[in-house]
């Protein structure tokens, strides 16, 4: 039936991110400044150290980085198929089925939105005290915090291009940082090269379970490649090489700099670790380098959180448009800036969450630092385990349908070998969890965090399922991107998949 309604002015939005804005190097800055190189060497590794009482947190990086390496084989082969700003949600709509992958989507933005306030939090009340002995003003940490927010708030708008030279440039000075004070333990006087970091036994028995899941944190955001794969140049070898560059520089960088503190922290690295928590990677290079590096550092420690700041910023934005372009959100929010590129509705609906959960932690007078900072790292690290397992088997569902292009090994072999050793890290995770939060078994965090992830799962299951029976076109656009239902685009493939 003809429209009789005035016809809608030009959208000053469009339904595209920006296209080839990124290379390699902008992918890679990206990935690690998600990492966040600094805090998980002056954060993770003396917490890991305090916290399971073991020394093989190098080996554990590197276990790690193997596992995460043959999850990206399969990982990124499809990435090859497919080129989606929702990254997880798309792989496993397309690999699982539909309802899965707007589950996925649900808990992807828990856990990313975790990652992202947590780091609000962490800014805030570190550098209070920081700014009382530099400046000797005392500010709220919330206060500073609201800086923070503005600035990231502000980027989160213009285009991505402008954003990966901001993190190139935080990014380069911190990992210079790490390795020049690496460098530095290896001159103190207490230095003595130690095997137990790379101690392989050490990855089984009592409290493993533990060190390998933080060993997990410290990746986070290698998979965010796949993410920016529609705003690269040339997505086909851009995603790929910055993917694995990333894994093993992330690798090398944590394993070689955990390996000189511990080498450096005497004979009870244990001891101090729990005694001096982050301050012990700052004060064992300050005794070679002086105060001055010391508070170099310092700085660059709260750089590196607006790093992580403004990358998983970026990730929550762009997953918010592939929901709205879809039609899976409100599709407000699948709009994005012609002049930049930026998904602006979406980034513009992050900030607001991050305001919220700063002013009510500010009201409530609740602690930043244990009670958003650390407790929403390891709730955010926990669902971006669960969603890299989920995909490593979403994988193998894909190419089970569509096997053109790749060989056995990308196809079948290193997703279903990665799809089991993620299975085993999970399983370690969940039942160990009461020692990642810090908490007794069975507090509130232990049973809260794995209950809310299975309850957006199901919300998320039963939404795609109402649009199934109510919005069938939109139905089956989840999970085709730019050629999904209301874009404009064809959507033929979904229609072949409608089975899902």
């Amino acid at each position: 039936m003809p429209s009789t309604s005035t016809p809608a002015r030009p959208s000053q939005l469009s339904t595209a991110l920006a296209r080839d804005r990124l290379g390699v190097a902008a992918v890679v800055f990206f990935v690690m400044s998600a990492a966040a190189p600094l805090t998980v060497v002056a954060g993770v590794v003396p917490t890991g150290l305090a916290v399971t009482g073991l020394t093989a947190i190098s080996i554990a990086f590197l276990a790690v980085a193997l596992v995460l390496a043959v999850f990206a084989v399969g990982y990124v082969a499809m990435a090859r198929h497919i080129a989606n700003a929702g990254a997880f949600y798309a792989y496993i709509a397309r690999g699982i089925g539909r309802p899965f992958g707007v589950g996925a989507a649900w808990v992807a933005l828990l856990a990313y939105n975790s990652f992202q306030v947590a780091s609000y939090g962490g800014f805030g009340a570190i550098a209070a005290p920081l700014f009382a002995d530099w400046f000797g003003v005392d500010l709220p940490w919330w206060g500073i915090s609201l800086v923070a927010w503005a600035l990231v708030a502000v980027l989160g708008v213009r285009d991505v291009a402008v954003n990966g030279k901001v993190l190139a440039t935080l990014l380069v000075a911190e990992i210079v940082l790490v390795v020049i004070f690496s460098f530095a333990d290896m001159l103190t006087p207490d230095f003595a090269a130690s095997s137990a970091p790379l101690n392989p036994s050490s990855l089984v028995g009592t409290g493993a379970g533990a060190l390998l899941v933080m060993a997990v944190t410290g990746f986070v955001g290698f998979e965010q490649s796949v993410v920016f794969s529609e705003e690269s140049r040339d997505p086909r070898r851009t995603v790929p090489r910055a993917t694995y560059i990333a894994v093993a520089l992330i690798a090398v960088l944590y394993a070689f700099s955990a390996w000189a503190m511990i080498s450096a922290a005497g004979a009870d690295p244990i001891g101090r670790a729990g005694a001096e928590g982050p301050e012990l990677f700052f004060n064992l290079a300050s005794d070679r380098l002086g105060s001055t590096a010391l508070h170099l550092g310092h700085a660059l420690f709260l750089t590196s959180l607006i790093a992580a700041m403004i990358s998983f910023h970026n990730i929550i934005a762009r997953y918010t448009f592939s929901l709205g372009r879809e039609g899976v959100l409100p599709r407000a929010f699948g709009r994005t800036v012609p002049a930049t590129g930026a998904p602006k509705n979406g980034s513009l609906a992050q900030s607001a969450v991050g305001l919220v959960a700063i002013l009510v932690y500010a009201l409530a007078g609740w602690d930043p630092l244990v009670q958003l900072f650390f407790w929403g790292g390891t709730t955010g690290g926990i669902g971006v385990l669960l969603l890299i397992t989920v995909t490593s088997a979403a994988v193998i569902g894909y190419f089970a349908r569509n096997p053109e292009g790749e060989d056995v090994w990308h196809r079948i072999g290193a997703p279903v070998l990665g799809t089991v050793l993620l299975l085993v890290v999970t399983y370690l995770a969940l039942t160990n969890i009461a020692v990642l939060f810090g908490v007794e078994p069975g507090s509130t965090p232990t049973w809260a965090v794995p209950l809310a992830y299975a309850v957006l799962t199901l919300a998320g299951v039963s939404w795609a399922l109402i649009l199934r029976r109510s919005r069938p076109q939109v139905y089956r656009g989840i999970g085709m991107g730019a050629r999904s239902a209301g874009t404009g685009h064809s959507f033929r493939d979904a229609t072949s998949e409608a089975h899902q």
